[in-house]
């Protein structure tokens, strides 16, 4: 199904009945890599997974102004409307980890709980966000020279980070959270510890052998922790 957002076409799928999941894909992805997860999570949960502007099969407009995190957290929100939730878990891999916390700090009473897949909260200095901000541009300016240039609009403008808004909201996030990270994802090993000392109640799950998307190569152990943690949940249809 395609949403209309001002002339950008987003792209998401349903799948499932019951209390709303929505699963966002890191930097470079889709939505398809949710796929060895979907059917798994969908038994008793309506499951939406998306795509990205400048990813998937959603739109790559040329206009930079079309890409912000703000207005990615928008897409997320209209997406939920267009399916009549309500509220739902917001859930996410790498970007769309923190785009799942920038959906919480933004729309609190929209999110029944949260699940965070490697990935990170960002940074609170100065220099750490410029050497951040420093390699999502040296991406760009790859995928520029490839055609992408939605990607690397993407890269730009939502990759990219401004402040530490989403870092400083962590001690005040009193929904339930899941956060999962690979054993051999050293940069969001730490950055997952981090997140679960800050978030009151956050319970992390480190899955051995993992790389950075253990949802795809140990999809069985992925599913399996999630659907334990959904399955303690009361979450509204």
């Amino acid at each position: 199904m395609d949403l209309d957002r001002d002339g950008v076409g987003v792209h998401y799928d349903v799948a499932g009945t019951g209390p709303a999941v929505l699963l966002s894909h890191g930097f470079g992805a889709s939505s398809e890599m949710f796929q060895p997860n979907v059917a798994a999570l969908a038994t008793d949960h309506t499951v939406i997974t998306w795509d990205q502007r400048g990813h998937g099969r959603s739109d790559a407009p040329a206009d930079p102004a079309a890409y912000s995190p703000a207005l990615a957290v928008a897409d997320m929100a209209a997406i939920l409307d267009a399916v009549g939730a309500e509220r739902a878990v917001i859930g996410g891999h790498s970007l769309g980890g923190y785009l799942s916390l920038a959906f919480h700090l933004a729309h609190p009473e929209r999110t029944a709980a949260l699940l965070l897949i490697d990935t990170g909260p960002g940074y609170r200095s100065d220099e750490g966000r410029a050497k951040w901000n420093g390699m999502a541009e040296g991406l760009a300016a790859e995928l520029d020279e490839r055609g992408l240039t939605g990607r690397a609009l993407a890269a730009r403008h939502v990759l990219t980070q401004a402040d530490a808004r989403v870092l400083d909201s962590l001690p005040a996030v009193a929904v339930p959270v899941l956060i999962v990270v690979g054993e051999l994802d050293k940069p969001f090993l730490k950055g997952s510890r981090y997140m679960a000392g800050k978030i009151p109640g956050a319970d992390l799950v480190v899955i051995p052998g993992a790389g950075h998307d253990p949802n795809v190569t140990h999809a069985a152990d992925f599913d399996a922790h999630v659907r334990t943690f959904l399955d303690r949940l009361e979450v509204p249809r």
